[in-house]
């Protein structure tokens, strides 16, 4: 094998068009893979974080055991987060009263409107840098591509110009020419793959916030446990709701 076919022959060969095409194959890979270990780890950790949380969380014998123990803890997990703004929503709305809560529509309302904006702000947060690992999956083929475009119109430039047109003479140029395409592939198939993975994690995760804020709408206006799936953490005790249901079922929807 020559040695003159290698990867340093071919950058070697890079006009500025075809080393800006590989610094930006370069750059997409870089922060695809940086998003994919730092969303990774933090997502394996929040996961564990919750986990502990919501075992806390229904072995509580009561909401206000519930509420002294989110005052000692910090918020470092969603659900942890949706559980004090539930506490503190149903706190304003013993503290001003029914009367003052009229024109939202009541507190069960109010518990409503608070619980969907936290539910919103964490869907916005876990979009957090999907949208970079989406543009590598879909961009760096094309660009990579592009790149084998030029390299061969460069080649068979370079080949026309030395009138030398055998097989030892093509292979050489074209092959180097295909790496822009391979490393186009090799930067889009682990942004596609863990875009997809992200994707199907950050649904599932929606979905049990989804489900813990509706228990925690039960449980702070009516005072009994929604039913929930089989293995679900949910012997919590409650004796009394901390604000009165006022507001009709169709009200109680989140």
């Amino acid at each position: 094998m020559q040695t003159g076919l290698g990867f340093s022959n071919f950058l070697a060969q890079l006009d500025g068009v075809g080393m800006t095409v590989l610094i930006l194959l370069l750059a997409l890979s870089v922060a695809s893979w940086y998003l994919i270990l730092t969303k990774g780890i933090s997502n394996i950790m929040a996961g564990k974080r919750a986990d502990a949380f919501l075992k806390r969380f229904w072995s509580a014998g009561s909401l206000q055991e519930v509420n002294s123990t989110l005052k000692e803890d910090s918020d470092d997990n969603a659900f942890a987060q949706l559980a004090r703004l539930a506490m503190n929503a149903a706190a304003d709305s013993e503290k001003h009263g029914l009367q003052n809560l009229a024109a939202a529509g009541g507190a069960s309302e109010f518990i409503t409107r608070v619980l969907r904006n936290g539910l919103d702000q964490e869907a916005a947060q876990v979009e957090n840098g999907l949208t970079v690992i989406a543009s590598a999956g879909s961009a760096a083929p094309y660009i990579g591509l592009f790149g084998t475009v030029w390299g061969i119109y460069h080649a068979l430039i370079q080949i026309g110009l030395s009138g030398q047109g055998t097989l030892d003479k093509v292979a050489g140029p074209v092959g180097e020419a295909l790496i822009m395409t391979a490393l186009g592939l090799a930067v889009a198939i682990p942004a596609v793959l863990a875009y997809n993975t992200f994707g199907r994690r950050n649904r599932i995760w929606l979905a049990r916030l989804d489900a813990f804020a509706h228990d925690l709408f039960v449980l702070i206006t009516v005072g009994t446990k929604a039913g929930g799936a089989p293995g679900d953490e949910r012997s919590l005790r409650v004796v009394t709701p901390l604000v009165s249901p006022a507001a009709a079922p169709g009200e109680r929807r989140l």
